[in-house]
């Protein structure tokens, strides 16, 4: 890694919500030693991937969102493969960022991108974001307050106390 790489570009098809949903960006290979040292995660949109988990639409090669990497961690469903986590985010509009490179994955920094964060509104990532669940083959018949709470409290290793639950109709 140079000194001036603080940045890990991908070229994603999912949508920005889709990525904040899911805790981060997923699952990519890279080199996780790497990864860890860059500051900056940048999402580039892949307008033109068919696949079904595809719900991007910004366009094509722009940048959409940057992150402030939290974590490097194994991908949630894909062995072998890496999720970049961050704490923060900012929605951007930076056109043609993506040069076209055949790897999805690139180590950069973002001047050479020409991405200046000065006046970019980040957000704390939510502490509760959604997990792949195992398919059910009976109807479930729903939670209690008090199981939600208990779940949620053992998932994220806190106090029951800690956990408010909030239902608007």
């Amino acid at each position: 890694m140079t000194a001036t790489e603080n940045a890990l570009v991908v070229f994603t098809a999912k949508s920005p919500e889709t990525i904040v949903l899911e805790g981060g960006s997923q699952a990519w290979k890279l080199d996780p030693a790497r990864a860890k040292k860059c500051e900056w995660l940048v999402c580039t949109q892949n307008a033109h991937n068919p696949e079904p988990y595809a719900d991007g639409n910004e366009p094509h090669g722009s940048a959409f969102l940057v992150g402030r990497i939290s974590r490097i961690s194994p991908a949630d469903n894909d062995e072998g493969r890496w999720k970049i986590e961050f704490n923060q985010y900012a929605r951007i509009s930076q056109p043609n960022v993506w040069t076209g490179d055949r790897n999805p994955v690139r180590y950069t920094n973002l001047d050479a991108l020409g991405i200046n964060l000065v006046g970019a509104q980040f957000q704390e990532m939510s502490s509760v974001v959604s997990t792949p669940k195992p398919a059910q083959t009976t109807e479930s018949a729903g939670l209690t307050i008090a199981q939600a709470k208990a779940g949620l409290a053992k998932t994220y290793g806190v106090d029951v106390g800690s956990i408010e639950i909030v239902i608007r109709g």
